[in-house]
């Protein structure tokens, strides 16, 4: 299973939350302080909401969800044979969820990640690695980074997101 992510930076969570269980008849499928995701069926899309008061109705960034870490690893190939510039984070904390995911930038300078959840985390993980999880697969050793704000840098390897606002 894949679908495109769409992760939206919005003033205010509780409105944006109501407008879009509207839009999409369907409740968050997470929910968390600052941040809501959404996994809708039809289309399919997961939506992610990051509280930026100020920035609302911007892209936060945008994203493929994939089915396996084998998939994120086809990715990260294909995007080193294209000549594409990667950034690999496995074993990550993001998005309240470990996850595995390539990041590479579009020409506008937007940032698309192609990512596999790998198990549900509490806000206690949030910005942890697999290495700072006792049990968790063994990752990169990346730190900190996951889903939301980019700092604009000239190179995408360095680029730092976070989802807490």
């Amino acid at each position: 299973m894949s679908r495109v992510q769409l992760a939206l930076n919005v003033d205010d969570i509780d409105e944006a939350v109501a407008f879009y269980s509207k839009l999409f008849n369907t409740e968050p499928a997470k929910r968390r302080p600052g941040y809501a995701n959404f996994a809708i069926a039809e289309p399919p899309l997961k939506l992610v909401l990051l509280e930026n008061p100020g920035q609302g109705g911007s892209i936060n960034h945008l994203g493929v969800e994939v089915g396996s870490t084998g998939e994120v690893v086809a990715a990260t190939q294909r995007f080193v044979a294209e000549g594409m510039e990667t950034r690999i984070e496995d074993g990550t904390t993001c998005c309240y969820a470990l996850q595995d995911k390539v990041w590479v930038t579009g020409p506008g300078g937007q940032p698309w990640e192609i990512y596999t959840v790998l198990a549900d985390a509490g806000a206690e993980l949030e910005g942890k690695t697999s290495a700072d999880v006792e049990g968790a697969p063994e990752g990169s050793g990346v730190a900190g980074g996951c889903c939301g704000t980019a700092e604009a840098t000239d190179d995408a390897s360095e680029r730092t997101v976070c989802c807490a606002s």
